[in-house]
């Protein structure tokens, strides 16, 4: 027995008083009106309808019963307008989860931004220093930056590019002159973060390629370390251009070798999520938001032009996505 399609076919039949009417309302027959009422009634082992040739009346139970009816299928209505309020606006909270390279740098503006349109969303962040630190049941969306993306069974949607740069400060370039050429930094203190290229690096300039075997005297998981580690003079580090933009800037730090090119150093932030037929509103709207909003953002001017634009399309979407870069 469906009891929940009884109740209702029952509680209009008691609206009415009629179990002719109480089908020609539902648009069902008269005959599984009766049967409805008659299975609710063996059901709840009580009589709730009076029937005679003349007329239909509720039993004092049935009376009884009515009134709960209504005020059942009264909450069930509300409850299906709450949802549906929600379908059409954001509501609740987003799990997040992101590269603290990004979390450092884009993060923030794109939640003000994104919660400023929607001013009833909140967000669950969780800042990881490497993607196997995280799981993928722990969060709703993932902003990643990686030089080359792992297999996912997760949607991963590319949002931009970022390329990293040699850096040290002020202070340790005044104990240590800065290397002119690539082979000179075999000289130099050297610090790694655990997701750059350890064992060395790969310069090319019009000569050919160069690598240069990296001997770190600190090798860390976490790029923020590393860079707070080049800050106070530690030695020379190599980081997203994105990560240290502000001081460079600032002058706080000073990009090195720029007249030879990096090689593998372009790293793309990615956008991951579960792939759902029925995705969550708030995640739906989350995710064009971001997409949208690095889709319009406006790319700067570098001196080398070998910065990949393509178009990438989502299965469940119309919005197109636009390769990027970061400065």
């Amino acid at each position: 027995m469906n009891q929940l399609a009884s109740i209702r076919i029952f509680a209009k039949v008691a609206e009415y008083l009629n179990f002719a009417e109480a089908a020609k309302q539902l648009g069902i027959s008269n005959s599984v009106v009766t049967r409805s009422v008659a299975t609710l009634e063996e059901h709840l082992g009580v009589r709730l309808v009076n029937r005679t040739t003349r007329r239909v009346s509720l039993t004092v139970t049935g009376q009884l019963y009515w009134e709960r009816c209504i005020e059942l299928l009264r909450q069930l209505d509300d409850m299906d307008e709450c949802i549906a309020s929600a379908v059409e606006q954001p509501t609740g909270s987003l799990r997040i989860a992101a590269s603290s390279l990004y979390a450092t740098t884009d993060l923030p503006d794109v939640l003000a931004a994104y919660r400023a349109q929607e001013p009833r969303m909140s967000f669950d962040l969780t800042v990881f220093d490497n993607m196997s630190d995280v799981a993928a049941s722990e969060f709703d969306v993932c902003f990643s930056a990686e030089r080359h993306l792992r297999d996912s069974s997760l949607v991963c949607r590319p949002l931009a590019q970022t390329r990293d740069v040699i850096v040290a400060s002020p202070d340790y370039l005044a104990r240590r002159p800065a290397p002119s050429t690539p082979g000179e930094l075999a000289s130099h203190d050297v610090l790694v973060a655990s997701d750059a290229p350890s064992r060395y690096w790969e310069f090319r300039d019009a000569h050919g390629t160069q690598r240069v075997v990296v001997r770190p005297i600190l090798n860390i998981q976490s790029p923020q370390v590393v860079k707070r580690a080049v800050q106070a003079g530690l030695g020379i580090a190599r980081l997203s251009r994105s990560f240290v933009q502000n001081e460079l800037a600032n002058g706080s730090l000073r990009a090195l070798l720029g007249d030879v090119t990096l090689c593998g150093d372009e790293r793309t932030v990615w956008l991951l999520y579960f792939g759902q037929p029925h995705m969550a509103v708030a995640l739906r709207s989350f995710v064009d938001f971001v997409v949208e909003r690095y889709r319009l953002k406006p790319l700067e001017s570098k001196a080398r032009s070998d910065v990949r634009v393509g178009p990438a399309q989502h299965q469940s979407s119309n919005t197109e996505l636009l390769w990027g870069e970061i400065l």
